[in-house]
């Protein structure tokens, strides 16, 4: 058998995930032309070209994509065993990896960061915060957290706090100049904020009441990935916003902003922390679960 360099497999595979050597060496915390010379080494080792690169683009030859088929099961099971061998130390070390979209990880996540690594200082937490849904496999985090509807069958989930409102608000100049909406319906042909995910999708706003659900697509002078741009303009008065009550409350105690149609906001349950199913979980990813099942408690 061939004396291969087990982490240049890994390396290769990272870079097979992201079709790109620069996201791969931020997710391995190395730096890229550190990765090229492991990929090349490999490469020279097996006699085989696995990736083709260009200055724009890196593209997985068959050779590497067959490789690439087989190597992930097999780095799977040698991470899910040292996961076990850590898992036996006293206090959990190394890294975790989470990914979340940008609300769950302001409004629940950061408000939990400080106490969890003041309590656990041998652990290092790498967020990335991504509206679109991704493989957290693949990808190579060890947790995702997403809201309810957004969540494998085949994934363990944890709760990571009390329920959410998507509220309606309003500067009260705004709703002066155009008028209080009684309905969700009113609020067409007024100005409201538009929100898009990186995929270009645009959210409809969701109403429900009494077991009628609504959804709507208002129009508006504004449309934008970043919630913090979109309060904004809300607070400047330019048009309508839906948002997390989270991001609102502030607004809405210091009267800057008016929250509108409240009878149509019904609570729903807020983001899971989830993860593959596995036998034993690696020690930082065990001692978050624990931390948080615990603050929930």
């Amino acid at each position: 058998m061939d004396r291969l360099d087990l982490q240049a497999l890994d390396s290769f595979a990272a870079v097979a995930r992201h079709r790109n050597f620069r996201r791969a060496a931020i997710e391995r915390g190395v730096s890229a032309s550190t990765l090229s010379q492991q990929v090349r080494a490999l490469e020279s080792g097996l006699g085989v070209r696995l990736l083709n690169r260009t200055t724009r683009s890196v593209a997985v030859t068959d050779a590497g994509a067959a490789l690439l088929v087989r190597l992930q099961p097999a780095l799977a099971e040698i991470a899910e065993a040292v996961g076990e061998a850590r898992a036996n130390q006293a206090e959990p070390s190394g890294a975790l990896r989470i990914n979340a979209p940008e609300p769950a990880a302001e409004l629940v996540l950061a408000p939990l960061i400080p106490a969890f690594l003041a309590a656990y200082p041998a652990v290092r937490l790498e967020l990335t915060t991504e509206a679109n849904l991704v493989d957290i496999v693949a990808e190579g985090y060890d947790a995702g957290v997403r809201w309810g509807e957004s969540l494998a069958q085949d994934m363990v989930a944890v709760s990571l706090g009390p329920p959410q409102r998507s509220v309606v608000v309003a500067t009260p100049e705004l709703i002066a100049r155009v008028g209080r909406p009684q309905h969700p319906r009113d609020l067409i042909g007024k100005p409201c904020l538009r929100v898009r995910y990186p995929s270009g999708g645009q959210p409809p706003w969701e109403f429900e009441k009494d077991g009628e659900t609504l959804r709507i697509a208002p129009e508006g002078p504004l449309v934008a990935g970043n919630v913090h741009v979109l309060m904004r303009a809300a607070l400047a008065g330019l048009a309508f916003g839906m948002t997390f009550d989270g991001y609102a409350q502030p607004h809405l105690d210091s009267g800057a902003l008016v929250e509108v149609l409240a009878d149509w906001s019904d609570r729903f349950p807020g983001p899971f922390l989830y993860y593959p199913s596995r036998r034993t979980l690696p020690s930082p990813l065990r001692a978050f679960v624990d931390f948080v099942q615990a603050r929930r408690g």
